[in-house]
């Protein structure tokens, strides 16, 4: 069976506490879901404000192929609102429960009843296609949501969604429910939270109960514990209910996950399934052998699936197996006593409770090794000029290949302009700047910096280190650590 996603990032998700999109952050992110086939992108709710309808306004004209719906209560104004968005539909929200009739709208459910059926009239002729959420049903009467239903339907709603306003359904209860909706008809839908972490669970016992739909939120994000996690609900569909599908490119997952973190600022946990940064790396000795034998061993999917690479992790629960992966990706090629002697050293720096980078991997090896490598870059001298009324300025000079070089760039921050200065020379054209982590590793104003950085040429990654009391400094160091390592042959 084919299941049909709705994403609700842009408005539920939205309502993550910190969380405020631009307009044109609002588009870009519509624009990925729209690309990656989800059937429903809640566009947001035009009642907020007037940023809000223009960004909705902006979503609507471009002609996507999913089905773009605009978030209401059974108001008037709310749906006149959706309309002049051009939304091609609304989630009309009707509170079913107890609490929610008595305690917040302050009453009677008779008046509820109208109060949809005219919403949903409304819409309809007014040529909106509607999907009738009841919020809080999962506490609501169970005769009394399907009246809801059944009425809403007879005025003409679309499909109708049952919500999980506050996570306290199980995937038993979740399971039931469903069931006991499954032949309402019209197609049924569940929006699911993650108070109590079951909200995909819970989604995934609803489909297996009757429901043809789903809501959920990039990276799982939301109000209070966040929704249903897109990526973990569409991967799960896919790899473990046979009997379900959809229409998500898979292999975008991971694209649209980072840019969600990024333009809405909440960064995803590193032990996050399928997205996470630790999601297919490993450490243990015993699963990195494992991994280079067969994936399957300790992978339950490979990690190109959803657009993603495997990687191997320095520490001391590694083995020489996933060890010697990561030295020949760095370049190394060593026989079984060298790369004995060379775990024994990550695990002796380990286990003073050092994190080991490729940098201190890199150094143990060419011990081991004695290799001694001639650097291609060297940083002779560095300037910056920065302040509260000055744009940031930096020279540099180096010497490469035996020649000084000088040269100049601006930036947002000193640091930045450091950086800027160096990448426009030549040699850095083809280096990509990945990945920039800054640590005080004393305390004090004259604090001992220390800053990590990865860096990319082609298909190669390298960490780099860089430990100075100036930042400044530091991060100079670190990135031409990095590249010169990259240019080595």
């Amino acid at each position: 069976m084919k299941i049909k996603v709705l994403d609700t990032t842009l408005r539920d998700g939205e309502q993550t506490p910190g969380v405020s999109l631009t307009s044109m952050e609002k588009l870009r992110i519509a624009s990925k879901l729209d690309e990656i086939g989800l059937n429903y992108i809640e566009a947001g709710s035009p009642i907020t404000s007037e940023g809000e309808r223009k960004s909705i306004k902006e979503i609507t004209s471009q002609g996507f192929n999913a089905e773009i719906l605009g978030f209401s209560r059974p108001l008037t104004n709310d749906i006149d609102f959706c309309l002049d968005c051009g939304v091609d539909a609304v989630n009309l929200v009707v509170p079913t429960s107890d609490l929610h009739i008595f305690d917040k709208l302050k009453i009677t459910k008779e008046e509820l009843i109208e109060m949809s059926n005219s919403a949903v009239d409304y819409c309809k002729d007014h040529g909106l296609t509607v999907e009738l959420s009841a919020e809080d049903a999962s506490r609501s009467n169970l005769d009394f949501l399907k009246k809801v239903f059944l009425n809403a339907i007879d005025y003409g709603a679309d499909r109708v969604c049952v919500c999980d306003t506050v996570g306290i359904l199980t995937p038993d209860t979740s399971f039931n429910l469903f069931s006991s909706l499954r032949d309402i008809g019209a197609p049924l839908s569940c929006h699911c939270h993650n108070d109590f972490g079951l909200a995909v669970a819970n989604t995934l016992a609803a489909l297996k109960g009757g429901a043809v739909e789903f809501h959920s939120t990039v990276n799982g994000i939301g109000e209070r514990a966040g929704n249903t996690s897109f990526e973990e609900c569409v991967l799960s569909i896919e790899r473990l209910l046979s009997d379900f599908s959809t229409d998500i490119k898979i292999n975008e997952i991971y694209n649209i996950s980072k840019l969600v973190a990024r333009l809405t600022g909440v960064y995803i946990q590193p032990n996050k399934a399928i997205v996470g940064e630790n999601a297919f790396a490993h450490e243990s000795g015993i699963h990195s052998d494992g991994i280079i034998k067969n994936s399957a061993t300790y992978e339950p999917m490979t990690p190109e699936i959803v657009g993603r690479t495997r990687r191997f992790i320095i520490g001391k629960h590694m083995g020489t197996h996933g060890l010697n992966s990561r030295l020949k990706e760095l370049g190394f090629s060593v026989d079984d006593v060298q790369l004995q002697q060379i775990c024994d050293n990550v695990k002796t720096l380990a286990d003073k409770g050092k994190t080991v980078t490729d940098v201190d991997l890199q150094a143990i090896a060419d011990n081991v090794l004695e290799i001694n490598y001639l650097d291609r870059i060297k940083l002779i001298d560095i300037t910056v000029v920065s302040g509260n009324r000055v744009m940031p300025t930096a020279s540099v000079k180096l010497d490469i290949d035996g020649e000084e070089i000088l040269n100049a760039g601006v930036g947002i921050g000193p640091v930045d302009a450091a950086i800027n200065a160096i990448n426009s020379l030549e040699i850095f054209q083809d280096i990509d700047f990945i990945e920039y982590h800054v640590d005080a590793i004393t305390g004090g104003t004259d604090a001992l910096i220390d800053v990590i950085i990865k860096v990319q040429k082609g298909d190669r990654i390298i960490s780099a280190r860089g430990t100075e009391p100036d930042i400044i400094d530091a991060s100079v160091k670190a990135y031409i650590s990095g590249v010169n390592r990259l240019l080595r042959e």
